[in-house]
């Protein structure tokens, strides 16, 4: 009785051992056709993953040319209005600057100072008498 239960743990052992042997060798060949498909087919992935990248590339590039082109415009739309606005801005401080102009004059004239014109008015008197003066001296 002895010999049967040694015989049944030795063909317990010898099916586990045979079982392990049977799950590691196909282990094996599972990795073993990974890689031959990977190897045969990895090229053909890496291909695909080429174009997609290709493709999101491309995409980027327009989204990104068609902001800038929309940046630009606004831009130029923006320099467009600023140059109207200045445009506007220089010819109300020219009416400012006359206004002012016209008050400075009128308030200087009331309180009895010359204004540039008299002034220029007043040379030119002064250099006809001082040219007269010396036509008379050089005469006498």
């Amino acid at each position: 009785m002895a010999k049967v239960i040694l015989k049944k743990k030795i063909d317990a052992q010898t099916t586990a051992l045979s079982d392990v042997k049977t799950y590691a060798r196909k282990i094996w060949l599972a990795g073993l056709g990974a890689y031959t498909k990977v190897g045969s087919e990895g090229s053909e992935y890496f291909k695909e993953l080429v174009k997609a990248g290709q493709r999101v590339e491309s995409k980027g590039k327009k989204v990104a040319v068609e902001q800038l082109d929309a940046a630009n415009s606004q831009i130029d739309q923006v320099k467009s209005n600023v140059s109207a606005v200045k445009g506007r801005v220089e010819v109300q401080l020219d009416k400012v600057e006359k206004a002012f102009d016209t008050r400075v004059a009128s308030a200087l004239n009331r309180i009895g100072i010359a204004s540039k014109h008299d002034v220029e008015t007043l040379s030119a008197k002064l250099e006809e008498l001082t040219a007269l003066l010396e036509r008379v001296a050089r005469k006498h």
